[in-house]
């Protein structure tokens, strides 16, 4: 954290209302989370000559919100909740109310470096589809487990429809998030550069693009931690503790891991070469694989940052 220098606002964000704090200031305010009421935030932030809002991460209550901000020109920092408990537990706070939360995010924002830009809107556009994409395979695999559990082969019959029927959706649904992705040539480009890396296929592919933006801006190291393939160390005194992945982006990690045990057995000679070498000197399957998931992401970060397909070794 800096010194508190920069003049900030705080928003504890509900389903229905906004509580609003000025750090430095008593002021307080409670406006509706509609359109009307982000419109009132930006003037009364305006008005106060605030420069950055901090707010909470909400279950997408706030996404509205933040577009409005960043459009204003307003700089937004979106904290993690655990980072917001941090900051509590540090400034030994106890009392939490919605306005006590505002006040709280306001002191944050005000000791915080600018926040991320906003990303992409052509790619925050197809977020939305992808998640439905995920939900739909999640019910595709339920779909599955539960046919095995059946008998009867009228509800069967049943469940082997409804798995048609998402498979067809699954399929329309990428088919739409494809024709977006083309129809601007410097992102279809991106797509094609990732997909050059032996062992990414379309899918994992999609969820780079889409869940992880910052992809060719970033170093390795950067990359790595920031899908949560980072190992971290975990030792104090004599004790030497294993060390451990840990945070980042879980649907990103997943992807990875996913399109690791193909690639690291068949599809990349590098990663099949690097999993034989961690395993011959020792490494568990999932600890190997794990590395072969943050190789492919290495790959990906390169090809983008370099602009040129993936030419094997």
């Amino acid at each position: 954290m800096t010194q508190d220098s920069t003049p900030a606002a705080g928003v504890d964000i509900g389903k229905h209302r906004l509580d609003i704090a000025f750090h430095g200031q008593t002021t307080a305010l409670q406006l509706p989370n509609t359109p009307e009421g982000h419109a009132a935030l930006v003037a009364a932030c305006q008005a106060r000559g605030v420069a950055r809002v901090g707010l909470e991460a909400s279950g997408g209550y706030e996404r509205a919100l933040v577009r409005v901000l960043r459009a204003a020109g307003l700089d937004v920092v979106v904290f993690q909740p655990r980072q917001v408990h941090g900051f509590r537990t540090w400034r030994r706070r106890r009392a939490k109310t919605d306005r006590t939360d505002a006040t709280l995010l306001a002191a944050c924002a005000a000791g915080h470096g600018p926040g991320r830009p906003g990303p992409d809107p052509r790619l925050e556009a197809l977020v939305e589809p992808l998640r439905l994409v995920e939900q739909i395979e999640a019910d595709m695999a339920r779909a599955k487990t539960r046919l095995e559990a059946y008998e009867s082969e009228r509800i069967r019959a049943g469940i082997r429809a409804e798995i048609a029927r998402l498979k067809a959706w699954r399929a329309a649904e990428l088919k739409a998030i494809r024709a977006a992705l083309r129809a601007h040539p410097d992102l279809a480009r991106r797509w094609a550069l990732v997909l050059s890396v032996p062992g990414l296929g379309e899918r994992t592919a999609l969820t780079l693009l889409v869940r992880m933006p910052e992809l060719g801006e970033l170093s390795r190291e950067q990359a790595a931690a920031l899908a949560g393939l980072a190992p971290y160390d975990d030792s104090s005194g004599a004790r030497e503790g294993e060390r451990r992945i840990a945070g980042g982006r879980a649907d990103v990690r997943t992807a990875l891991y996913a399109a690791a045990l193909p690639a690291a057995f068949r599809w990349n000679p590098a990663l099949v070469a690097l999993y034989k070498r961690l395993t011959a000197r020792g490494r568990k399957h999932k600890q190997a694989l794990v590395a072969c998931a943050r190789k492919l992401l290495i790959f990906a970060n390169t090809v983008l940052a370099r602009g040129t397909p993936w030419a094997q070794a």
